[in-house]
């Protein structure tokens, strides 16, 4: 059985106080919640302090991105090496705000990703079809390019250290949701094409995260799925009583 994976993208919010008293709110539900995995994203200036307010409890700490070399001049970027420096021990690469706001390519998401295992960094990788996409009939085509290109060169052993996010680009804080069985179709599609192209055994350990709009009213039914290993939490991940919520429904049944 898969361990859910439930994980809170702060975005561009919250300074260090009120990550630090956000990851303190949160202790007892991902203390109190077993079979659950917890990771929160602070941004960047937050990482140390949330690392050490979440020091003896069950929340892991992640980074938003990162870069694909360990040093150098590439001003305003951050290295996976920094990342784990702070305390962090996940990241998330691949976003759709990273791919439509900064042009993030395959090419460069992949050599992200591969950087960031190489590192010690385990990764949230996201793919996701826009609502053009999906309205033509392209979303496995789409899904199919950002899962071959994005995983190209891993190794079984890589695996391990990789979950998938899938975010319909759509439903990202527009506060549509995919139903139920939008977000079950699209997962069983992608665990079937890693299967294809890395094998059963890897698409079958492989933890696929659902995110867009989860709520702690929708959790439960998207949880249910056989194929939705947990979620990535945009903007209910902001409160302590909504994301509380949302781990606490993920719990498996």
């Amino acid at each position: 059985m898969r361990t859910p994976l439930v994980a809170g993208n702060w975005k561009m919010n919250l300074i260090r106080a009120e990550a630090e008293a956000l990851v303190e709110a949160l202790k007892p539900a991902a203390d109190a919640t077993s079979g659950v995995e917890v990771v929160v994203c602070p941004a960047y200036t937050s990482l140390a302090a949330a690392v050490a307010a979440a020091q003896g409890s069950a929340i892991a700490i992640g980074g938003q991105n990162c870069h694909y070399k360990e040093n150098g001049a590439f001003t305003g970027e951050i290295s996976p090496q920094m990342l784990l420096d702070t305390g962090c021990t996940w990241v998330i690469i691949g976003h759709s705000e990273r791919r439509t706001l900064f042009q993030e390519a395959d090419e460069i998401l992949n050599e992200k990703l591969r950087f960031a295992i190489e590192s010690g960094l385990k990764v949230m990788f996201c793919i996701g079809e826009t609502l053009e996409e999906r309205e033509s009939g392209d979303m496995n085509t789409v899904l199919t390019r950002q899962v071959i290109e994005g995983l190209k060169g891993l190794s079984e052993l890589d695996f391990e250290q990789i979950s998938i996010a899938y975010e319909p680009v759509w439903a990202i804080g527009t506060g549509v949701t995919a139903s139920p069985e939008q977000a079950q179709e699209a997962h069983a599609f992608v665990r079937n094409l890693v299967a294809r192209e890395h094998g059963d055994f890897v698409a079958q350990a492989l933890r696929i995260q659902y995110g867009g709009s989860v709520k702690p009213d929708n959790v439960v039914e998207l949880m249910s799925q056989p194929d939705v290993d947990g979620s990535l939490v945009g903007g209910a991940s902001l409160t302590a009583e909504s994301f509380s919520a949302i781990i606490e429904g993920s719990t498996p049944q």
